[in-house]
């Protein structure tokens, strides 16, 4: 479903951000893309969604192209139904408005991400959790088959966080191919088949054998332990950060 081969990116010269970067998502498959600020991550996603032109290098996509990006923007005053509805713009003439059908589905995805009760809403006035929810469910709108996605949990509470990884997990087995951005390994261990670790030279693989001790404190620059918790009967895999919080002065400098 996804194909990149060689692509390289960088916003000056003889700077690039990753270079001879090559790897595959098949249909159904998760992808969690990791690493640390400024590293490309964003640039990536926006690379496969098609809004920004590579450097170096080509990506093919087969299918419908769905993307969610950062719900940084609350400027805008549309009802949420209107928000969702801009999903089935692709079904519609230059003319056209909206049916029943349409209608509909806004409202089926709406639900999907647990806010159908704010289908009346303006979207300025939600949260920035509920603002992203919304544009996951836009994205969903479309009918994609291709699902990027650039930090989705990154401004949700743990409960919609868990909303999230739940969804991601039933669209792909419901054939969906997912990418997505993430500063949380723990979601892609939950929920990705295949991480790409992007700092230095990127590292791709299944996302239970990449996402070692070694590499995340490669990626991170400091230890992480990996956990394994059983809780109702399930087998969770978790990362434990070590800070190190012992090592900091009592008193710190003020300017």
């Amino acid at each position: 479903m996804i194909r990149v081969e060689r692509a390289g990116h960088g916003f000056r010269p003889e700077h690039w951000l990753f270079r001879d970067l090559s790897f595959a998502v098949g249909e159904g498959e998760v992808t969690a893309i990791l690493g640390p600020n400024g590293c490309g991550k964003t640039t990536l996603l926006r690379a496969m969604g098609g809004t920004l032109a590579l450097r170096e290098g080509r990506i093919a996509i087969d299918g419908v192209v769905g993307v969610v990006p950062q719900a940084l923007r609350a400027d805008v005053a549309y009802r949420v139904i209107d928000m969702v509805l801009l999903g089935r713009s692709r079904y519609l003439g230059r003319f056209g408005a909206p049916g029943r059908r349409d209608l509909a589905r806004a409202e089926a995805c709406l639900d999907a991400v647990g806010l159908a009760d704010l289908a009346a809403r303006r979207y300025d006035r939600l949260s920035g959790g509920q603002r992203q929810l919304v544009l996951f469910a836009r994205a969903l709108a479309s009918d994609c088959r291709v699902l990027l996605l650039d930090e989705p949990a990154s401004a949700l509470d743990l409960a919609n966080q868990g909303v999230v990884l739940r969804l991601i997990r039933r669209l792909a087995r419901d054939g969906m191919t997912i990418v997505f951005t993430t500063h949380h390994p723990d979601h892609a261990l939950a929920v990705a088949d295949t991480v790409l670790m992007m700092a230095g030279a990127p590292v791709f693989g299944p996302a239970s054998e990449t996402l070692d001790e070694t590499n995340l404190a490669r990626l991170y620059g400091v230890p992480v332990r990996r956990v394994t918790i059983t809780s109702d009967g399930e087998t969770i895999e978790a990362t434990v950060p070590v800070h190190r919080l012992g090592d900091v002065p009592t008193r710190l400098a003020v300017r």
